[in-house]
């Protein structure tokens, strides 16, 4: 299991820049985002001397891009939004070869109009849950083509709120182009009904086989995010599941500030080495 970082947590000028700053901090594995080279995570287009540019910059470095972040609403309530996002997503699955990953990450989107991290109530409605199919399979069409996966993410704001919906999603789909990032902040609720372990239990009994990416961020007694030991996740529990069950990919932290980092990258280095 290989720690990484979400790239954009540096903030840089340059792209060689930002890889310069990821290698500072020990790491050699990230998940990716267009905005690091300048441009919009999902832009209308790509020229493939940057993608090649970002490809070189990482592999220089020894760094592996794990996956490049393609997230969208794909359940905004205005189709042309979610017409937009589709199109985008193409524009970055056909750029994957020359960046250098196979690996895109999504959300599953959200009734909101404006936040596409903000619970709507009828993100439980059929229609949500028909829109969402009805857009992935659009989206796995394009995985086939450019021959990369798609990862969601399942995330209590949106549609696919719980590791149940999201193997239901799995199951709808039928399609190994689609995969799963577990991130157990993203599950969990503080004072909830569920017990913490229960919670991840589930997750992982449910999603386990499609897991290819986890993330490690933390959940703060408040229910606001969190750097990964800051707050009320059971990483004990949680990197044991992963670990007994021999997950071979990358660990990525995200979900903090800069100045946050050598703490959060020792404090999971210490549970690894204390397993």
């Amino acid at each position: 299991m290989q720690l990484g970082i979400f790239a954009r947590t540096f903030a840089r000028p340059s792209v060689e820049e930002v890889f310069d700053a990821v290698r500072a901090h020990g790491l050699r594995c990230v998940q990716f985002n267009m905005v690091c080279a300048g441009v919009p995570s999902l832009p209308e287009e790509i020229a493939p001397s940057l993608s090649r540019r970002i490809h070189e910059a990482a592999q220089s470095r020894g760094i592996e891009i794990a996956a490049v972040s393609g997230t969208y609403n794909m359940i905004h309530p205005d189709p042309a939004v979610r017409q937009q996002g589709l199109r985008r997503l193409r524009t970055l699955a056909a750029a994957c070869q020359n960046l250098g990953t196979t690996i895109i990450t999504l959300c599953t989107g959200t009734r909101d109009p404006l936040d596409m991290w903000r619970w709507h109530p009828e993100n439980s409605s059929p229609q949500a849950w028909a829109d969402l199919l009805y857009e992935m399979e659009a989206a796995l069409r394009i995985a086939e083509e450019e021959q990369v996966t798609l990862a969601f993410e399942p995330e209590r704001a949106n549609v696919v709120n719980t590791a149940a919906r999201g193997h239901a999603l799995l199951a709808a789909m039928g399609s190994s182009h689609l995969k799963v990032v577990i991130d157990p902040a993203n599950l969990i609720v503080p004072g909830g009904e569920r017990p913490m372990r229960q919670v991840l239990d589930e997750a992982f009994d449910l999603l386990e086989e499609q897991i290819i990416i986890a993330h490690a961020k933390d959940r703060g007694a408040d229910d606001t995010f969190r750097a990964a030991g800051e707050g009320i996740l059971d990483y004990d529990y949680y990197l044991h599941l992963l670990q007994a069950r021999a997950f071979p990919g990358p660990l990525i932290i995200h979900g903090l500030a800069e100045a946050q980092v050598d703490a959060a990258l020792q404090f999971i280095s210490d549970k690894l080495q204390s397993r």
